[in-house]
């Protein structure tokens, strides 16, 4: 069943509220048994990670603070760019901390990798990345990823978070976009 919002512009629910629910729990645990003892910086990219770090943060057993920065590859598009462009930056110094970087997806992974080499230039204790979804199959650069929710295949996917065209955010479920709502054939 289709959430009433968007009944006929999904062609399939791809992962249940459930389904998110369990994992997002199942990832803050790891993610405090992996940081027991260390105050970890949590960066959120923004937009699309938003609902997955508030969810996170829930279930944390260790010490955190947040701060977001958001970066632009797509422009209104469904497939990377290519060209990525910083839009907010940090408000906190990331220097000696240990950073997790909170990702909604990682697909061609240059969006990631941009982000990276930035912030290992800020000298980290450590640098690690979570990520909610994770296309492998179209990787254009290698990305070190610690925790990952879903691999997924290569559809484009909306809700948690993920927008087209800045709808289907509030979905509670991830699913799969008809192409024709999106253009494509």
């Amino acid at each position: 069943m289709f959430p009433p919002c968007c009944r006929n512009d999904l062609k399939e629910v791809l992962i249940t509220e459930q389904q998110v629910a369990d994992r997002v729990k199942e990832l803050a645990d790891e993610i405090s048994r992996d940081y027991e003892g260390k105050d970890v910086a949590l960066l959120g990219v923004l937009r699309g990670a938003f609902v997955f770090i508030a969810d996170l943060i829930r279930y944390l057993e260790v010490p955190f603070s947040i701060d977001f920065l958001a970066v632009e590859s797509y422009y209104s598009g469904t497939t990377s760019s290519g060209e990525v462009r910083m839009t907010k930056d940090l408000d906190e110094s990331v220097a000696g901390r240990h950073v997790l970087v909170v990702e909604d997806i990682i697909d061609s992974g240059l969006t990631l990798h941009y982000l990276l080499d930035l912030l290992e230039a800020r000298h980290p204790a450590s640098l690690s990345v979570c990520t909610l979804l994770s296309k492998p199959n179209r990787r254009k650069v290698e990305i070190p990823v610690r925790y990952t929710g879903f691999t997924i295949p290569d559809e484009f996917v909306v809700g948690y978070g993920l927008d087209y065209n800045q709808n289907y955010r509030g979905l509670p479920c991830i699913g799969i976009l008809k192409p024709e709502i999106y253009g494509s054939s």
